[in-house]
């Protein structure tokens, strides 16, 4: 009874699909809606791939994703993804059912699945991962999540005793998650950039989780992500078994030493002598390896994305002669970030996550960070959320748009429906109306770009824009095509 209910739900399912494709409406997680409904359990019945990897956390997972699905592609994997739906429940439902056959069985050979932190509580009982990578836990929408303590708490309830943790020994709340099962840590050492003291107005990590007292930090890269130790009763952050060091920005590479017994905290890394080899020499066998690769993008979010994966891939048995070769043929998926140049301009498409504070202070300090004038379109507006509630805007007040106040941002376009938000909270963070614009319409807000000569134009959208981005974008090659032909060099802005 239990099987035909089970394929009753399947048979339903696809027939959805095929409604959904003939009606032309998206409906990302609708057949796991309705498969869902009329089995419950769809999940633990379903004849999974023999290997299920999982990746969740707040920020990078889609990132993480998309590098393990692109690397293991690479290697001839038929991979089970959910990278075009939903994370939650009903969205890997649809991923599963989709790669089924009409019997039931599984097309592909491994599932790499993104996975809502929230949503381990109802997913892990039925669908339990071999390996679940943990890249961080930070504040995220007030709405959703709350605190990443709770969160922290919600996966170590959730998770099954044979999951085996990848995670992030830089975060000490994302570490700490469920210490009863098998795990590795990654992390990357000291950088020329990293602080004690925190210089975000988010902090999630000030306490120490075990005796309460203030906790001290050896090296901090933002907000709690760093090292950190208790000098009343010794907490700390744990050994590193994957050690990301020298990032070159002008190479575009860094190097990985791993090792299978981690050297005591903060003692430096015996590395192997390379006198030939610009990629790293292999370390004995059982006792680690040190090798060299490249970075997808030079913002140190995204360094810590290529060493999660690559860290993955070596816990699946690749050596990184592999693990290289197979990075070489990735990128960073377009919808995330895409740069074109254009008649001396550049167009760089970047999502910045709405009702993220963490996630836009990154992308804030980032963009902030990088050489040459910038003019910045600001969209993320939540537009997913005026069907269904009001939105709550206090994430405006937890994220840095301090950053933006540099002399080389020359013009911050605001607009949409949060366009007035984004203005009040601009002018808190000490940015003169000369270098605001305002604009009601999205894709009227390339109109308002000045474009100074040779200078970068950003458009940073959030997770429901990324059509509308695209047009956002169109419309500024549109916009540049225009003026560069019809004005001369000397009527256009030019930079100081």
């Amino acid at each position: 009874m239990k099987r035909l209910k089970f394929l009753l739900a399947l048979w339903c399912a696809k027939l959805s699909v095929i409604a959904l494709k003939v009606t032309g409406h998206r409906g990302t997680d609708f057949p796991g809606r309705v498969a869902v409904k009329i089995c419950p359990d769809f999940l633990h019945q379903a004849r999974l791939p023999s290997r299920i990897l999982g990746v969740t956390g707040t920020n990078g997972k889609t990132t993480v994703c998309n590098l393990l699905i692109g690397m293991l592609r690479a290697d001839g994997k038929k991979i089970l993804d959910n990278n075009q739906g939903s994370n939650t429940i009903t969205g890997l439902t649809t991923a599963v059912l989709r790669d089924m056959s009409l019997g039931g069985r599984s097309r592909s050979d491994v599932a790499v699945l993104e996975i809502d932190e929230r949503s381990s509580r109802v997913v892990f009982p039925l669908m339990a991962p071999d390996f679940l990578l943990i890249n961080n836990l930070t504040r995220d929408s007030i709405m959703r999540n709350g605190h990443p303590e709770y969160i922290s708490r919600v996966l170590t309830n959730a998770m099954p005793e044979k999951t085996k943790l990848i995670l992030n020994g830089d975060d000490l709340i994302a570490s700490n998650v469920a210490p009863g099962n098998p795990r590795v840590y990654y992390g990357i050492e000291s950088m020329p950039g990293d602080v004690k003291e925190c210089i975000n107005l988010v902090n999630d990590l000030q306490i120490c989780p075990r005796c309460h007292s203030i906790l001290e930090y050896t090296s901090r890269r933002y907000h709690h992500i760093g090292r950190a130790f208790c000098p009343e009763c010794g907490f700390h952050s744990p050994r590193l078994h994957y050690t990301g060091r020298d990032v070159n920005e002008k190479e575009m590479t860094f190097d990985i030493d791993y090792r299978p017994h981690p050297v005591q905290d903060d003692a430096p890394v015996q590395r192997q002598a390379d006198p030939g080899n610009a990629a790293g020499a292999e370390a004995p066998a059982g006792d680690g390896w040190t090798h060299r690769f490249r970075i997808l993008n030079e913002s140190v979010f995204n360094v810590y994305n290529v060493l999660a994966a690559v860290s993955y891939l070596s816990e699946l048995g690749y050596a990184p002669e592999r693990i290289d070769q197979l990075l070489q043929k990735t990128e960073i998926v377009k919808s995330r970030f895409q740069v074109e140049k254009m008649g001396g301009y550049s167009v760089i498409k970047q999502m910045s996550k709405d009702r993220n504070a963490l996630g836009s202070s990154r992308a804030f300090d980032y963009v902030s960070g990088l050489p040459g004038d910038k003019e910045l379109i600001l969209m993320m507006n939540n537009l997913s959320d005026a069907a269904v509630w009001s939105e709550n805007t206090c994430w405006l007040y937890d994220c840095d748009f301090e950053f933006l106040n540099k002399d080389n941002i020359r013009n911050i376009i605001v607009t949409g429906p949060r366009a007035k938000d984004y203005y009040l909270r601009l002018k808190m963070a000490g940015i003169d109306d000369d270098r605001i614009s305002f604009v009601h319409d999205e894709i009227d807000a390339p109109g308002a770009l000045r474009l100074y000569e040779g200078e970068s134009i950003y458009v940073l959208y959030g997770t429901d824009s990324i059509d509308l981005a695209d047009q956002v974008v169109a419309r500024v090659k549109e916009v540049i095509s225009q003026r560069t032909k019809d004005a001369p060099a000397a009527e256009r802005g030019t930079a100081q």
